[in-house]
């Protein structure tokens, strides 16, 4: 077997969810820009979303057999032991092929073998936590890593290295950018008139913030709002009756760049992947937590945006009575408006991507 001899070789190990895949691939993309000799591999699962987009991308892709903790009794918790040690030797082999210079470790449940074996193996180690509360896999392997890299300063206070821990920022993708208005509007066929209101429920939706949208929407367009609603996949057909001349409904938007620039206020999950991009962009917002995350996370993550007064947070059981109030009152006041978007730009990393590759790349040469 010959071993490839560039320094240039990094291993990235995330997923499970886009939350943790892309901010990977951000940086993976930003390493390949500054030295494009870079070898670069992913390890993931062949069934989650790293499996379907890593190799559209053109990156090396392994998978391993690892699969998440469910909080109920089920039969896939009696086999993760099972899972986790295969996993852990799979990781190894692949190390010990690939030999990578730096790991990089993004969080979910598959990063956890995968930047394990590669401590074992030699390889310097970054991890990226994108929520304020961090995930039980950074804490786990916090104890290997040369370097963390956090996303809120409140993460801070739940890890024990810190002189080693960085708050660098969520790594967005580097075509993320502000474009014209009046094209955004034009794009979405609507009324550059009126504001617009931007609603997002991820790929998937989100039932609580759609259904109190329903209700709200006769108000907002007797107030002359234009509404952009992505329901998701799974609530489109209930949803897409409401469409109108000011309310263009959507199962999903590709081209999220015209759906930000159209808006004047979003209503959003809060993901990291998310608020990263609402806060580079400048976006005012209102942040509904999903109840249904791990570690209730997202709560922490709008919490921490709320604090600095560059988004309102409002919890999930609250949106069908809060949702018309709170959108009403903030989308007509301007100042309030444009003191969101000035503190959401002041707390945003946008060079996140570009600091994160430049370490890995000076550990790369180090070695």
């Amino acid at each position: 077997m010959t071993i490839n001899k560039t320094p240039y070789r990094f291993l990235f190990a995330g997923g499970g969810t886009g939350g943790h895949l892309f901010p990977a691939v951000a940086v993976a993309q930003k390493i390949k820009e500054l030295i494009p000799e870079a070898d670069i591999m992913f390890i993931g699962t062949k069934s989650k979303i790293e499996g379907k987009v890593i190799p559209k991308l053109g990156y090396k892709f392994k998978s391993i057999w690892i699969k998440g903790f469910s909080r109920k009794l089920t039969l896939e918790n009696i086999l993760f032991p099972v899972k986790l040690i295969v996993s852990t030797i799979q990781s190894m082999f692949i190390n010990l092929g690939f030999r990578p210079s730096v790991a990089i470790g993004s969080g979910g449940y598959v990063s956890g073998p995968a930047i394990f074996a590669a401590s074992i193996t030699g390889a310097k180690i970054l991890l990226l936590e994108q929520n304020s509360y961090p995930g039980v896999t950074t804490r786990l392997l916090e104890k290997y890593a040369n370097e963390v890299h956090v996303s809120f300063e409140s993460s801070k206070k739940y890890l024990k290295n810190g002189n080693r821990i960085f708050v660098t920022g969520n790594p967005v993708r580097s075509d993320l950018q502000a474009i014209d208005k009046k094209e955004a509007l034009e794009f979405f066929d609507l009324n550059p008139e009126k504001k617009t209101l931007l609603i997002l429920g991820g790929s998937l939706g989100a039932g609580t913030i759609n259904s109190a949208l329903s209700k709200a929407a006769k108000k907002f367009e007797e107030v002359n709002l234009n509404i952009i609603w992505q329901t998701g996949q799974y609530y489109f057909e209930k949803y897409k009756t409401y469409s109108s001349d000011s309310i263009k409904v959507h199962a999903f938007i590709d081209d999220m760049n015209k759906a930000y620039s159209a808006s004047e206020l979003v209503v959003a999950r809060a993901g990291a992947t998310t608020i990263a991009e609402l806060l580079v962009l400048g976006k005012p917002s209102i942040l509904v937590p999903s109840p249904n995350v791990a570690e209730n996370h997202q709560y922490y993550n709008a919490k921490a945006v709320a604090d600095k007064e560059a988004a309102v947070l409002i919890e999930d059981k609250k949106i069908n009575e809060a949702l018309a109030d709170e959108v009403l009152k903030l989308i007509n006041d301007d100042n309030r408006l444009n003191e969101f978007s000035s503190n959401a730009k002041k707390i945003s990393k946008p060079d996140a991507a570009e600091v994160i590759a430049k370490r890995a790349i000076q550990f790369a040469q180090a070695i």
